[in-house]
């Protein structure tokens, strides 16, 4: 009998190096860009945008390839739920908002929480679509 995904150490330990690369990764970006002077997220905004589209073609890329092998499985945990969950960021973005409305930005926190939702979702579709042109 086999144990469960979230309970064997090399599955989890496969997810937590993905994770430091990803936050790293996330990091170097947040540097790189910071934040504009008129206060949008850039970094959070960009980083969360990316990494949707990059799960889009990761996933979509992973489901053509038929039944998840034990390759695959691999790389979805590292690179999907490791790599990509640590780049990415819903808490930043949540705490980036609430820090625009303390300061008393209400419609610029809207703006952003509202683009980084809807344009996250499109940047995965458009990596859905990449996904399943890649892999015939």
């Amino acid at each position: 009998m086999t144990r469960p995904p979230h309970l064997d150490p090399r599955l989890v330990a496969v997810v937590a190096l993905g994770g430091a690369v990803g936050t790293t990764a996330r990091w170097a970006v947040s540097e790189w860009l910071g934040t504009s002077a008129a206060g949008w997220p850039t970094a959070t905004f960009v980083v969360n945008v990316l990494g949707s589209f990059l799960l889009g073609v990761l996933l979509e890329a992973l489901l053509r390839h038929g039944q998840e092998s034990r390759r695959g499985r691999l790389v979805r945990l590292g690179a999907g739920t490791g790599v990509l969950g640590g780049f990415t960021t819903f808490s930043s973005l949540a705490l980036e908002m609430e820090r625009l409305i303390a300061a008393d930005q209400v419609a610029l926190s809207a703006a952003y929480g509202t683009l980084s939702v809807v344009l996250g979702l499109l940047a995965c579709l458009a990596g859905v679509a990449l996904g399943s042109r890649r892999v015939r």
